[in-house]
């Protein structure tokens, strides 16, 4: 009998500390989802924009950064959509971050009608575009001059 009721105890056990560490994971992956929206579907969400963890894309507008310390205002824009970012971040933001750049802002949107952002990340469009190849003749090339042995030597 007293066999018996240690596996009750030991299974009871068990079932409480399967059930505990399922409730953390299911609450703690929903605390921890963004969900990527564009602009335009950000500035139509509604209620549901304000009480959600999102990232959004665009392009950084030209002249709209100011900087202060780890912290930064900006324009991102999409089409012919515009939304004013507030990056709050721990860190700097990083250096590929400037005008005209893709970037992306995670955060919420506040019912300002500002994205309050605490992660940013940024990459400069340009630098991951194939280089031209310059053709021989071209401005601001040279073209090799190609020598061949004379004959007899």
């Amino acid at each position: 009998m007293k066999l018996k009721y240690q596996k009750v105890r030991i299974l009871v056990a068990a079932a409480v500390v399967l059930g505990a560490i399922g409730y953390l994971a299911v609450t703690g992956a929903e605390a921890n989802k963004d969900y990527y929206v564009t602009i335009q579907q950000l500035q139509t969400m509604g209620n549901q924009a304000y009480t959600r963890h999102l990232r959004v894309a665009g392009s950084v507008a030209p002249g709209s950064i100011t900087r202060d310390g780890a912290h930064a205002n900006f324009v991102l824009v999409e089409n012919d959509r515009r939304i004013t970012v507030n990056y709050t971040g721990e860190e700097p933001p990083p250096d590929t971050f400037k005008d005209n750049s893709l970037a992306l802002a995670i955060g919420t949107y506040g019912r300002d009608g500002v994205f309050h952002a605490t992660g940013l990340q940024a990459k400069c469009a340009s630098k991951y575009a194939p280089q031209q190849q310059k053709t021989a003749g071209a401005p601001g090339t040279t073209a090799a001059a190609v020598t061949t042995p004379a004959a007899g030597q």
